[in-house]
């Protein structure tokens, strides 16, 4: 070996020694990220991760991560140089948002793009994830594509890593969301009654159809003694578990309380009371209380708010208006007052909510003149075909489904 070839190889290895140690720091980087991502760092510890390795490794002086938040980008990191103020930023973002590879940007012709050296997307099937623009870069021009790629691969690992663990929550919360939905019908069904008396003095039917799965409709009957019984149909506003919970609260406090209470008002009153501290206000109910006795034909009843049943008595309509306003808008209710009528045989009572009559993503709200008509000529029907009869009747009329929000009614003839 002669010494020439000898000083030659020497040099040779001299550089690449220093090469291969950055090879290995790099290796060893993507590792600790790895590793971090593995323990479930968030995402600021990966954003000072990453910025460690390129202030230290990659010895890069300026730095800005954007980050995709659906239709927007946000600065996720950040170091080096005055940081631009948000107008500038989404200008940035809007001028390199067309560049689909790591590009050279001294040289272009916007001023706020060509104060960085360099733009290193993220993408995934073609979308922008994310993008690195860096400056004050001063690496070896063999090391220059190396550098680059490695950054980007990096940024990748971390990003990805954050996308997907945003979408596992996204999807643990649907999984929650479907489970108190589930647990939302559960109670629900529990609270509908499942029998309803049909006998020779007295026949009752409903129908409940739920818009979402959970309804914000409640129903209930309740028998006070042989000769009589009380009967409610609410509507409580909202959805979900949260809504089923307070019809729940509400059923417990109206069985409890028409136990030991025989006037009305003052149930209602009490209602109004659990209500209020239960919801501080956040909540209403429209709520129809109606009791009947059997022996005297004496109907009473206090309308809280609830679209009027309709009483169809000797060929008339009656609306069951008489009450108060909605119950857990006020601490206190206002005034109220209560219903009173004798009932002749062959009564009909309607009872439904706002669903029935009001479907506005159609565009259709029905008149009260219109139950009134259907009514009338279906009332020789059972209590179970009148409402089927009058919920296809409005939907063939008018063309709609009626299903933009619950269906609920409830159907008692006295005989």
């Amino acid at each position: 070996m002669t010494l020439f070839s000898s000083l030659s190889g020497s040099a040779e290895e001299n550089e690449l020694i220093p090469l291969l140690l950055k090879r290995q720091a790099e290796l060893n980087s993507l590792l600790e990220v790895t590793q971090a991502i593995n323990r479930n760092s968030s995402a600021s510890v990966l954003f000072e991760m990453l910025e460690v390795i390129l202030k230290v490794h990659l010895k890069i002086g300026k730095m800005r991560l954007l980050v995709r938040e659906r239709e927007h980008f946000y600065l996720a990191s950040k170091y080096g140089g005055e940081v631009e103020n948000t107008k500038s930023l989404q200008q940035i973002c809007q001028v390199v948002q067309q560049i689909k590879n790591i590009d050279h940007l001294s040289a272009h012709k916007d001023n706020l793009v060509n104060q960085y050296s360099h733009f290193v997307p993220v993408l995934h099937k073609n979308n922008m994830l994310a993008f690195v623009l860096i400056g004050d870069f001063d690496t070896k021009p063999e090391l220059l594509s190396n550098d680059l790629n490695f950054m980007q691969t990096l940024i990748n690992v971390i990003v990805v890593a954050l996308e997907n663990k945003k979408l596992f929550k996204e999807r643990i919360q649907r999984e929650r969301l479907v489970r108190d939905m589930e647990l939302a019908s559960e109670v629900q069904n529990m609270l509908v009654p499942a029998r309803l008396p049909n006998n020779s003095k007295l026949q009752m039917s409903s129908m409940y159809l739920p818009n979402q799965n959970i309804s914000g409709d409640y129903f209930d009957f309740i028998r006070l003694s042989e000769h009589e019984f009380l009967w409610c149909i609410a509507d409580v506003s909202g959805k979900g578990i949260s809504a089923a919970l307070l019809m729940a609260n509400l059923q417990a406090s109206l069985r409890a309380w028409v136990s030991v209470e025989d006037d009305l008002m003052k149930v209602i009153e009490k209602m109004n009371q659990i209500v209020i501290r239960n919801t501080n206000g956040e909540r209403f109910i429209t709520f129809f209380l109606g009791r009947y006795n059997e022996q005297t034909r004496q109907m009473q009843y206090v309308n809280a708010g609830h679209n009027p049943p309709i009483l169809i008595m000797q060929n008339k309509a009656i609306f069951l208006k008489q009450g108060t306003t909605m119950i857990g808008a006020f601490d206190e209710l206002p005034f109220i007052n209560m219903g009173s009528v004798h009932l002749e045989p062959d009564s009909l009572i309607f009872n439904y909510t706002d669903g029935l009559i009001e479907s506005p993503d159609e565009s259709v709200f029905i008149a009260e003149e219109e139950l009134v008509h259907h009514l009338l000529i279906n009332k020789h029907l059972s209590v179970q075909d009148i409402n089927r009869t009058i919920l296809s009747s409005i939907q063939a009329s008018h063309r709609v489904k009626m299903n933009s929000d619950d269906v609920t009614m409830l159907t008692i003839k006295i005989s």
